[in-house]
C-alpha cells in the first residue's frame, strides 16, 4: 500500500523542481525528506528520482505517481472542505498571502478578528505579490490570497479560482515638489506624465505592466527610469527629482518632503480582491477569512493634499 505522506513528499519534489525546496515547503529536513522518498521507493519496487548534477529528475514511475497523487490530494482536500461544511466549524489551518500594501493596511485588522472570533482557527500570513499568491494557492501553499488588478488590464482568471470584490484603490501621480506639472493644485491628465521619467515597480509586478501597457496606447513609449519594490523607496526616488510614479492610496504613508501628490485624470484604479481554490469555497474557514477582509475593508481613501 502506497503511503500517502510518503507519495506528498514525492509531489512536493515534481512541483518545486528539488528536495531542499520541497523540504522547505513541507517544513521538514532535506534528509527526513530523502528518507520518506527512499522508504516509497522500497514500498513501489522501482526507482522514482534519479540524480542530474546536483539535483534530481523524476523517471517515469515517479513522473506517474506525482500525477495520480496530485489527483488523490485534491480529493483530500475536497473531503476535508466537505468535512468542515458538515460540521460547521471555522477550525484548523489557515495560510493567507497578501500583496505589500494590503498586508500593512488591510491583513492586520482581518486577522485579528479572525483570531478573537475562531479562538480554534490557526491562520499564518504572508507578503506575496498577486502572482506569487495566485501560485501559492495553485500548488495548496496558501488557502487565501489578495490580490489586485489594474484598470483596462484584466487578469486572465483560471477556472479553478474564484473572487470576491473587496474594494477599489485608487492611484494619485506622485512627482517632486518643484515639478512643473506640481503647481496645478487640480487633476492633471495622464497624456501630460506621458513622456515623463518614470518610477515604477519592478518588471512583471502588474502595476508596472499596465503602466508601459497604458502609456503606449497614448503614443509614447515609457521612459523607465528607475523600478523599485517598496513604495517608500518609489517615494524617496521622486523626492530627489528623479521622475514620477503613479501611487496607491492604500496603505500609503504621508508624503515626504520634496514630493507632492496629485490626482490624476481620468483616475487610476485598481480593483482588490480575494481569491481562494473553487473547491474550497465551501469550508468554513475560508468564507470567514472572507468576511473578515470585507468588515476590515479600509473606508474611502482620501489623497494625501
Amino acid at each position: 500500500m502506497i503511503d500517502v505522506q510518503r507519495a506528498r513528499a514525492l509531489h512536493a519534489v515534481a512541483t518545486h523542481g528539488s528536495v531542499t525546496a520541497a523540504a522547505a515547503a513541507l517544513h521538514v529536513t532535506s534528509s527526513a525528506l530523502s528518507q520518506q522518498l527512499a522508504k516509497l521507493e522500497r514500498e513501489i519496487g522501482q526507482p522514482l528520482l534519479r540524480h542530474r548534477g546536483r539535483g534530481v529528475v523524476l523517471t517515469d514511475a515517479g513522473d506517474l505517481l506525482a500525477e495520480r497523487t496530485e489527483a488523490i490530494l485534491s480529493l483530500i482536500t475536497r473531503a476535508e472542505t466537505e468535512l468542515d461544511a458538515l460540521r460547521g466549524a471555522v477550525t484548523g489551518r489557515m495560510a493567507i498571502a497578501a500583496f505589500a500594501t494590503a498586508a500593512r493596511a488591510l491583513l492586520p485588522a482581518a486577522l485579528r478578528a479572525l483570531r478573537d472570533q475562531y479562538p480554534q482557527l490557526r491562520v499564518a500570513s504572508q507578503e506575496s505579490d498577486a502572482q506569487q499568491a495566485l501560485i501559492l494557492l495553485d500548488r495548496g501553499e496558501a488557502d487565501l490570497a489578495v490580490i489586485d488588478e489594474w484598470s483596462t488590464a484584466a487578469r486572465a482568471v483560471p477556472g479553478w479560482l474564484r473572487r470576491q470584490h473587496l474594494f477599489v484603490d485608487v492611484a494619485d501621480l506622485a512627482l517632486p515638489a518643484g515639478h512643473p506639472l506640481a503647481r496645478d493644485r487640480g487633476a492633471i491628465d495622464l497624456t501630460a506624465c506621458a513622456g515623463q521619467p518614470w518610477i515604477t515597480w519592478t518588471p512583471g509586478q502588474f502595476g508596472h505592466d499596465w503602466l508601459v501597457h497604458t502609456l503606449r496606447s497614448l503614443g509614447a513609449e515609457p521612459a523607465i527610469a528607475h523600478t523599485a519594490g517598496e513604495h517608500q523607496t518609489i517615494l524617496a526616488l521622486v523626492a530627489a527629482g528623479l521622475g514620477v510614479a503613479l501611487m496607491p492610496r492604500l496603505g500609503r504613508e504621508p508624503a515626504p518632503e520634496g514630493v507632492a501628490i496629485r490626482t490624476l485624470r481620468p483616475t487610476v484604479t485598481r480593483t482588490v480582491y480575494a481569491a481562494w481554490p473553487a473547491d474550497t469555497t465551501g469550508r468554513p474557514a475560508v468564507q470567514a477569512a472572507i468576511a473578515a477582509l470585507q468588515q476590515c475593508t479600509p473606508p474611502a481613501i482620501a489623497s494625501d493634499e
